[in-house]
């Protein structure tokens, strides 16, 4: 499970590239807009078919992957702090440093892509910080909080489905707001475009993150997961954490099924249209996101055992080089999907069906996977990476192998 010339754990690369690759398909589903699509914009994806493929990737890939993602970071944390800590170093100033830098590679990101995720990371691990010292017991018991969304009720409480910047609601795709920035990703130039994501985008964004979605709390919840997963040392002992994650997946199959069961009646039960005036409404999401806790613990253990048979290892293995350029493939998948998509590009915003678009994301996935594998023969790290790195540590790192 170690690569012997770095001490990498080499599951964990895999893992990261796998989860990586959910994200490029939910990304490149959606069309990179980050936001609810306007009512004409969709037509060609209105097709039986492509409502089939598209509920296929809302039921199992999204909200999963992301939440995968995240975990790894948490576990990214676990590791770079403990290997500080055997070298007898003090890494929480230069994790903050590290945080600040991951920021500004995200704000970037988020001049091409409002849907960033880095800079929601850059932002949340101040507060992790702390938790590298707590007992594993106070460390469950605050993801658990995070994870059933407390936090989500509190904002609920105080905001109702109203915006925190006086934005128009976050799922009327028709709102004059969401309307002109459509416009813009169609028929805007890369300046204009930038110029939207940086103020307006970002702002939708942290709405998304704060408001009835949630998505900021359950992502710290997730960096809570991974920091006790890499604390418990799942990935350095696999074969005697077997039983353990045996365990998981069945817990996790049993939480799934009942979790799906309960949002159906909630939302069953629910006024309709479902546009988060209800108390029920927010019931039902957050029962819909333990849903998707579940089916991520399935994802994750089955991961884990496939990975040590044969032709599970043969076919998850391929994810590795891709997941140790995890950065510069995620910054980079949103760059060429984007050019694909938007005005200043190939403008096909809008005008692919649903099956082109799972092609294209399968396409860049794997050409991304064969690029890393390459590159990482001739380099230690991908371009992002090593600039990271090597501002991380205030010094130029060694780039060529």
């Amino acid at each position: 499970m170690k690569n012997l010339t770095s001490n990498r754990i080499v599951i964990i690369d895999a893992l990261r590239g796998f989860a990586l690759a959910g994200v490029c398909l939910v990304h490149m589903n959606e069309q990179y807009i980050a936001s609810p699509p306007s009512e004409n914009l969709m037509e060609v994806t209105n097709s039986i078919f492509d409502q089939i493929l598209g509920g296929v990737i809302g039921f199992f890939i999204i909200g999963k992957f992301f939440a995968l993602f995240s975990i790894l970071f948490g576990l990214s944390f676990f590791i770079q702090m403990d290997a500080a800590a055997k070298r007898g170093e003090n890494f929480g100033i230069r994790f903050l440093w590290r945080a600040f830098l991951l920021f500004i590679i995200g704000y970037t990101h988020q001049l091409f892509y409002k849907g960033d995720i880095l800079t929601i990371y850059a932002m949340l691990t101040p507060f992790l910080i702390p938790f590298y010292h707590l007992q594993n017991k106070w460390i469950l018991l605050v993801a658990g909080l995070f994870l059933v969304s407390i936090p989500r009720f509190i904002s609920y409480a105080i905001l109702g489905n109203e915006s925190a910047f006086g934005l128009p609601p976050i799922m009327d795709g028709n709102s004059a707001v969401n309307i002109e920035y459509i416009s813009t990703l169609k028929e805007g130039s890369i300046t204009e475009v930038f110029t939207a994501n940086a103020g307006h985008g970002m702002l939708q964004k942290m709405d998304f993150q704060i408001g009835v979605f949630a998505r900021f709390y359950l992502t710290f919840g997730y960096f809570l997961i991974g920091l006790w997963l890499g604390k418990i040392g799942i990935f350095q002992n696999v074969e005697e954490k077997i039983p353990l994650v045996k365990k998981w997946l069945k817990r996790g199959l049993i939480c799934f099924v009942i979790a799906m069961a309960i949002t159906a009646g909630v939302f069953a039960l629910s006024p309709q249209p479902v546009d988060f005036k209800s108390w029920l409404h927010v019931v039902g999401i957050n029962v819909y996101d333990l849903s998707n806790i579940a089916l991520t613990t399935i994802i994750l253990s089955g991961f884990i055992l496939l990975y040590r048979k044969k032709r599970g290892y043969q076919f998850l293995s391929f994810f590795s080089s891709y997941g140790r350029m995890a950065l510069t493939n995620y910054v980079l998948q949103s760059i060429i999907g984007t050019f694909l998509l938007f005005g200043w590009g190939l403008g096909l915003l809008g005008k692919l069906q649903t099956i082109y678009l799972v092609i294209i994301a399968l396409a860049l996935i794997s050409l991304q996977a064969i690029g890393s594998k390459v590159w990482l023969q001739k380099f230690r790290y991908g371009p992002l990476e090593w600039l990271w790195r090597s501002a991380t540590k205030g010094k130029i790192q060694v780039f060529r192998k």
